[in-house]
């Protein structure tokens, strides 16, 4: 470039103005681009039939009379708030013990608000026991919490004997306390074991499993079926306990000595083999425990999560492990003792932490004493035989053997069965310590044969109205803590 006298325009030299040209040729072949590219896509728009004419004239007009402008940077100022996001957790989700669907609103990882949406299991068996006889009704229970079956028809069965103002047998009772424990260390097995694989540790899971096989065992000696009982009835049991036990057969998949080796201990009768099963249980807990209780892990896990005061525990219902867990020592078999709960000797295992560990250690001590519960059964048991059912002719069936061969013995088991026993008016609230907690049947009768009104009290719905308490500000790995402490199961939740 150079440069004229004072106040006279800058002359170029011709290499500087073939470079203008040059960008100003680019530039308007990059809008020509650019305009062909657009007019292109809204003809093969307007024969598709997505746009008409008038959108593709309207667009032309915009894109010639508005000026090429580069977009211009947002300002932090105008910048949207960073807000919390809602999820789902469940009902699909393995960790939610059921069919629970929890809508979370995070703030990052970390929960502000939990709403727990129940009924997904909703089977209607409190209004379906209003058509059914009584004893139709006991098979229902088993259903409601079905990890503590033989606890549910308990309460159930406690209260239609209230009503018919009878008291079974001292070797029903002994019996039925004896099934309470053996359910009892089934619940908290299956909770110990899925508690741990929804925080990570699998062998426990593997290991309290294989002690439920055996009490599953008990189950099926008794009844015939291995969850759903149907064991316990108004006035004592269904019958008394088996005096031999099912043996293992041979078969391809198992060899004569492993045979061998599992009906070593079927050798005698059921009492027999509860007692084998209460001399090594203890070891089984001290298993449990060394892979959990001082286990850096699991503690890092539990403790100071899910903590709730004893004042606050009791204003939210809370019963069971969850109350014991917060240092509340109430319990059912202790304050006010049903059945024979007065003639054992048991203790009360009372946490002091208020969280998650402690109710961890509450359950394990549970086991134990449930095994002692159980000890002193079997051995009352074997020293006092008796009848298991009261000699009600009104309550009770005719013996197989009588309706076989009498005819006034069938008619009658059929008008039982069919049409079965008329309860006095009254209503009546019964209620059993349930290992998830108390357990209450508020049963009104109007003097027919079926209940005029069944409403279940469930330890498990209190519970879960706390979820939100408890996991408010904790992480969201913290959930599946916390689920799993309450030991939530929606069959008695939804009933």
């Amino acid at each position: 470039m150079v440069t004229g006298a004072l106040g006279s325009r800058p002359k170029f030299t011709d290499g500087h103005r073939v470079q203008v040209t040059n960008d100003w040729q680019r530039l308007l072949l990059l809008v020509a681009c650019c305009l062909v590219a657009g007019l292109t896509a809204l003809v093969v728009a307007r024969s598709r039939g997505e746009v008409t004419w008038l959108h593709v004239v309207a667009t032309i007009a915009t894109m010639l009379s508005s000026p090429t402008q580069a977009p211009r940077r947002r300002r932090p100022s105008q910048m949207s708030e960073i807000r919390n996001f809602t999820m789902n957790f469940g009902p699909q989700h393995p960790a939610a013990h059921g069919v629970l669907r929890l809508v979370l609103e995070m703030d990052g990882e970390v929960i502000r608000k939990a709403d727990p949406h129940i009924g997904l299991l909703h089977r209607g068996t409190e209004k379906l026991a209003e058509s059914k006889v009584f004893n139709q009704s006991i098979g229902y229970m088993d259903r409601l919490d079905y990890v503590s079956m033989l606890c549910n028809e308990h309460a159930y069965v406690l209260a239609i004997e209230k009503l018919l103002r009878i008291e079974p047998p001292l070797r029903a009772q002994y019996i039925r306390v004896m099934f309470d424990e053996i359910t009892r260390i089934l619940n908290h097995l299956m909770w110990l074991g899925a508690h741990a694989l929804d925080i990570g540790a699998m062998t426990v899971f593997l290991f309290c499993f294989r002690e439920r096989e055996d009490l599953m065992d008990c189950y099926e000696a008794v009844s015939g079926t291995r969850m759903h009982a149907t064991y316990y009835r108004p006035g004592g049991v269904y019958r008394d306990l088996p005096e031999s036990m099912p043996q293992y057969q041979y078969s391809r998949w198992r060899s004569k000595k492993d045979v061998d080796r599992l009906n070593e201990r079927r050798s005698g009768g059921l009492l027999d083999f509860i007692a084998d099963f209460t001399r090594r249980f203890p070891a089984c807990v001290d298993e449990y425990e060394t892979l959990l209780t001082d286990n850096r892990i699991w503690k890092q896990r539990t403790v100071d999560i899910g903590v709730v005061s004893p004042e606050r525990a009791m204003q939210l219902g809370f019963s069971g492990p969850m109350l014991r867990g917060s240092g509340i020592e109430w319990d059912l078999r202790k304050k006010q003792p049903y059945e024979v709960y007065d003639r054992v000797d048991f203790d009360i295992p009372v946490g002091i932490g208020c969280d998650c560990y402690a109710r961890y250690l509450v359950r394990v001590e549970e086991l134990r004493q449930s095994n002692r519960i159980i000890e002193q059964c079997v051995q009352w048991l074997r020293e006092n035989p008796g009848p298991v059912m009261i000699d009600d002719r009104k309550i009770r069936p005719p013996r197989r053997e009588e309706m076989k061969g009498d005819m006034e013995s069938l008619i009658h088991h059929f008008k039982l069965m069919t049409e079965g026993y008329s309860v006095p008016a009254g209503e009546v609230y019964s209620a059993v310590e349930a290992p998830k907690g108390e357990l209450g049947v508020y049963l009104v009768s109007d003097g027919a044969n079926k209940p005029y009104r069944l409403k279940v009290r469930a330890p498990g719905f209190a519970h879960l109205a706390s979820l939100d308490e408890m996991v408010r500000g904790h992480m969201l790995a913290d959930v599946v803590a916390v689920i799993g402490t309450q030991d939530i199961v929606f069959g008695e939740v939804d009933r």
